[in-house]
C-alpha cells in the first residue's frame, strides 16, 4: 500500500520542468568589427596614396591622414553617443532634422558657401574648417521616409501615398541638385526613398518595368547628347562627352579617368606593393573619389577584392539588424543605411572602372573626407542602435 501510494507520487513530481526563456539585449559585435576593419584598411591606403600629394601641397606627407584620424576619432566617439540613444525617438525629429537639411543647404548660396574645384559644395566653418550639407540630407531622408510609411500605414501601397512618399524625397534630391550642384548625391537621396517604396511595396512588377524604361530612355538620350553636343560648355553634358570617348580628351577633362584606368590595369592581380603606386602622382584628387585606382595598383584585382568582400560584409550585417529589427520602424532605417552605403559603393567603382560618367562621388570609409566620414559614422551609431533594441532567446 505504502509503495502504491509513494508510485502515485513520483508520478505526480515528474512533471516536465518549465522552460523559462531569457531574452538578451544583442549587440552587433560584428557590424562593429567590419567597420573597425574597413577603416583601418582606408586610413593604411589613404596615406599611401596621399603621402607624395600632400607632402608636396602642405609639407607634410601625413596632412591628409591625420586629419582624417582626427575625424574617425571624432567620429568613433559621436557613433558611442549615437548607439546609445534609443530610435524611436526619431520619429519625433525627423521632419525637424529635415528641414534643418534644408535650410543648411540654402546656406550655400550665401557668402558662407564656399567653392573648392570649380564646385560651391561647402560652408565655411571656423579654423579652415568645411562643411557638406549635403549628408546631412542623407541622414535626414533616412529618418523621415521610414517615418512617413509608418505613419501612413496601408495608404503607402496606394498611388497616393507613394506619390506623398516621392515628394518628400524628391524636394530633398531637388534642394541637393539645385542648392549645393551635387548630383551623385542628389541620386542617392533619391534612391533612398525609391528603395524604401519598393521595399514596403507589395507588388514588384510596375517598379521593375518602370526601372528597365528609365534605364533605356537615358541610354538613348546620353547617344544623342554624346552626338549632338560635343563642344557643350556644360560640365554635366561635358562629362558625358568625356565618358563616351576618354582618348579624344586625354590631354584635359579626360586626364583623371584615363590614368585612373592605367592605374587599375598595371596592378595586375597581386599589384606592385604597398606604397609603390606610380599614378597617384599624376591623378588629381586621387585621396578622394579616385582612391580605389590606387588600391588596384599597388594591391591588385586581389586588393580590390579584399575591399569588395569588407563591404559585403558590411552590407550583410546591416541587412541581418534590418530582418531582425524589433519593429518596421528600425527595419526601414536599417534598409535606408543599407541602400546608402550601396549605391555610394556601386556608383564610386562604376566612376573608377569608367561605367558610368565621372560623378566626383567618394567611397564610404576609405575615400579622404571629413563631413563623410562624421555623417557615415553617426548612421553606423543609428545601425548598433537599432541592434541594440534586438532580443534574442537565451
Amino acid at each position: 500500500m505504502a509503495i502504491k501510494q509513494e508510485t502515485k507520487k513520483n508520478k505526480k513530481t515528474r512533471t516536465k520542468p518549465k522552460i523559462h526563456a531569457n531574452t538578451v539585449r544583442y549587440f552587433d559585435y560584428n557590424l562593429l568589427t567590419v567597420l573597425i576593419a574597413l577603416i583601418c584598411f582606408g586610413l593604411v591606403m589613404l596615406y599611401s596614396t596621399s603621402s607624395y600629394s600632400a607632402l608636396v601641397t602642405y609639407g607634410d606627407s601625413m596632412h591628409y591622414f591625420k586629419r582624417q584620424v582626427i575625424f574617425y576619432v571624432a567620429g568613433f566617439a559621436g557613433m558611442y553617443i549615437v548607439q546609445k540613444i534609443d530610435y524611436h525617438i526619431y520619429i519625433k525629429w525627423s521632419k525637424g532634422i529635415y528641414y534643418f537639411s534644408v535650410f543648411m543647404m540654402a546656406l550655400v548660396q550665401t557668402p558662407l558657401g564656399k567653392e573648392v574645384n570649380g564646385a560651391k559644395r561647402w560652408i565655411k566653418l571656423p579654423f579652415d574648417q568645411q562643411l557638406q550639407p549635403a549628408e546631412i540630407a542623407k541622414i535626414a531622408v533616412i529618418l523621415l521616409i521610414p517615418a512617413l510609411i509608418c505613419n501612413m500605414g496601408k495608404e503607402v501601397k496606394t498611388l497616393r501615398g507613394i506619390v506623398q512618399v516621392l515628394l518628400w524625397g524628391g524636394f530633398s534630391s531637388a534642394c541637393v541638385l539645385f542648392l549645393t550642384d551635387n548630383l551623385s548625391t542628389a541620386i542617392i537621396v533619391m534612391g533612398i526613398t525609391c528603395i524604401m517604396i519598393f521595399v514596403v511595396h507589395p507588388k514588384t512588377k510596375p517598379f521593375l518595368a518602370i526601372a528597365g524604361a528609365g534605364m533605356a530612355i537615358l541610354l538613348i538620350m546620353v547617344k544623342i547628347l554624346g552626338a549632338v553636343l560635343e563642344n557643350s560648355g556644360n560640365f554635366r553634358l561635358r562629362r558625358i562627352i568625356v565618358w563616351l570617348n576618354p582618348e579624344e580628351y586625354a590631354s584635359d577633362y579626360g586626364y583623371q579617368t584615363l590614368q585612373g584606368l592605367y592605374a587599375i590595369g598595371s596592378g595586375g592581380f597581386f599589384g606592385k606593393g604597398l606604397g609603390n603606386s606610380a599614378q597617384k602622382m599624376v591623378i588629381p584628387e586621387v585621396q578622394n573619389d579616385m582612391i580605389l585606382s590606387a588600391v588596384c595598383e599597388e594591391l591588385g584585382v586581389f586588393g580590390a577584392i579584399m575591399v569588395l568582400v569588407l563591404f559585403g560584409l558590411l552590407l550583410y550585417r546591416l541587412m541581418f539588424i534590418a530582418q531582425n529589427a524589433p519593429d518596421m520602424y528600425g527595419s526601414l532605417i536599417m534598409t535606408g543605411i543599407f541602400t546608402h552605403i550601396a549605391l555610394q559603393v556601386i556608383l564610386n567603382i562604376a566612376v573608377v572602372s569608367n561605367l558610368i560618367p565621372n560623378t566626383g562621388i567618394t567611397l564610404p570609409f576609405i575615400s579622404y573626407g571629413g563631413t563623410a566620414s562624421l555623417f557615415l559614422m553617426a548612421e553606423m551609431g543609428i545601425a548598433l542602435g537599432v541592434s541594440r533594441r534586438i532580443k534574442i532567446n537565451e
